[in-house]
């Protein structure tokens, strides 16, 4: 692996290590780029704390630390700092403001939920019900089209168990889509390694007929999984099974 641009720091409240353990796990690894994609703080207008993801208040240090360290480690491995956020368009005005002074180089988008998250379900639980998986696939198209983000986290994350003929529908929407645009969909190396519901061959397959490229994110919680190579295997050959082309690189966020 020579990049993974999905990698979470303890900020987030469910990982851990150090900032500067993850980016010496990379360097071990080999990486010539590591981009930091922490979950991104929301501007809740009811006062909600969120206990899976970064709290406003960290948000300066995340970039002190992390700008820090890129200078630091600059001739071993190139730093890019961003996040891993949903599309919620009721909240995005004020995510915007909040962030408008930070040097955000880059973001991707992981739809967990379709509302703001302490009034919607996660996206990763089991259900029938096609109306809240068009409403995904309609909102990661949407946001994508902001020109916000640079690829999908984990896009089969939506755990669809209704007819296969209506899965195969909407998520021929998302992959035509990608396709469109030049956007890998993402091998998603937390959920291949922890036998997780997703990434899941239904989606490979469709991603295979239309012809999609991919990339593997590391989805890394600590910093030990930047060096599993076993894992990285194990995508590698996830990929070869689907004759998904897999790039090294997002294009803007070379060494």
């Amino acid at each position: 692996m020579l990049a993974n641009y999905h990698t979470h720091t303890q900020r987030c409240l469910h990982a851990y290590g150090s900032d500067r353990e993850y980016i010496e796990s990379a360097i071990k690894s080999g990486m010539k780029v590591l981009g930091f994609s922490d979950h991104c703080p929301w501007i809740f207008p009811d006062g909600y704390v969120s206990g899976i993801r970064m709290i406003p208040a960290d948000v300066d240090e995340y970039f002190s630390s992390l700008t820090a360290l890129k200078k630091e480690y600059e001739k071993d491995i190139k730093i890019y700092i961003g996040f891993e956020s949903e599309y919620v368009p009721e909240l995005m005005e004020s995510q915007d403001k909040f962030l408008a002074d930070y040097p955000v180089d880059y973001m991707i988008l992981g739809q967990h939920s379709i509302a703001p998250e302490n009034i919607s379900r996660y996206m990763g639980s089991p259900t029938r019900d096609e109306d809240i998986l068009k409403k995904y696939v309609d909102l990661i198209i949407e946001g994508m089209e902001s020109g916000r983000y640079k690829y999908v986290a984990h896009p089969d994350l939506f755990n669809f168990i209704g007819y296969k003929r209506t899965y195969v529908k909407h998520f021929t929407r998302l992959c035509e889509y990608l396709k469109s645009k030049d956007i890998p969909v993402e091998i998603n190396l937390l959920g291949l390694s922890q036998n997780r519901h997703y990434p899941t061959p239904e989606f490979m397959e469709i991603a295979q007929k239309v012809g999609n490229t991919a990339i593997i994110g590391f989805d890394a919680h600590c910093p030990e999984m930047l060096e599993d190579n076993c894992s990285v295997e194990k995508c590698i050959k996830f990929a070869k099974k689907y004759s998904l082309e897999l790039l090294d690189y997002i294009s803007g966020l070379e060494p």
